[in-house]
């Protein structure tokens, strides 16, 4: 479920990147940008590589410039994978932070957005960030969903959401491959009660949307294409 694909291109990860600020929320460091007087928040969860990823901060900044207040949570506590550390593979480095751990993490944090008076939450997950964003949604915890490249999610995952659902996925992913994409999406056809959009994009591989170099024009490009698809979903049902 977590193989080398989950773990290629690590970004340089930078503490003091994004025009927003670092806070306490529920008791985690959080990057948060736009104005805390929305009534409206997205929250950003992260792929195994944490919340300091530039790329991140970026697509932050991107969606609270359309109005929202934008939360990124360290989910690892200061601790995000390193890849360049042999000893603990991600196997390992799985076993202290699960995504399971990670739901748990976000209930206070909800709880923390909320006593600013934010009256509607939409939870985009990268990778690791998508099974907690599942998991917040079988619990009708936010409004709205998006999973990116999603890893560890299931069909029973999938069957169990309840909330509106985005889920955009690479062609090239041997953790979510197109085969379950489309098995994800014939659940969400059964179920007309949830709102849903499945989009596999192509030529483009696990985690594309974050990890993308910026110099890249293409891989920019790409990347911005799923960005406006998942602002598009939390303009739509976060409101």
């Amino acid at each position: 479920m977590s193989g080398p694909q989950c773990c290629e291109n690590p970004p340089a990860l930078n503490p003091v990147s994004g025009s927003g600020h670092v806070e306490k929320l529920g008791g985690l460091d959080a990057y948060v940008s736009g104005s805390p007087d929305s009534k409206l928040c997205v929250i950003l969860i992260s792929d195994v590589f944490g919340y300091e990823a530039p790329n991140l901060r970026a697509l932050a900044d991107k969606v609270a410039a359309s109005g929202l207040y934008v939360v990124v949570p360290d989910y690892f506590y200061g601790d995000p994978f390193d890849s360049s550390n042999q000893e603990r593979p991600i196997s390992l480095w799985l076993k202290d932070h699960g995504p399971d751990k990670g739901f748990e993490d976000t209930k206070p944090v909800i709880e923390a957005i909320k006593s600013k008076g934010v009256t509607a939450i939409g939870a985009a997950g990268m990778c690791w960030g998508a099974k907690v964003v599942v998991e917040l949604s079988k619990q009708e915890l936010v409004q709205a969903a998006v999973l990116l490249h999603p890893s560890f999610v299931t069909v029973d995952d999938i069957k169990g959401g309840k909330v509106p659902i985005a889920i955009l996925g690479a062609e090239i992913d041997q953790l979510s491959p197109p085969a379950l994409l489309k098995q994800f999406e014939e659940i969400l056809a059964s179920k007309p009660e949830v709102n849903s959009y499945v989009k596999i994009h192509p030529k483009v591989a696990h985690g594309w949307t974050v990890r993308y170099k910026t110099d890249d024009p293409e891989a920019v490009k790409a990347a911005e294409e799923a960005h406006k698809e998942m602002l598009d979903w939390f303009v739509t049902y976060v409101n």
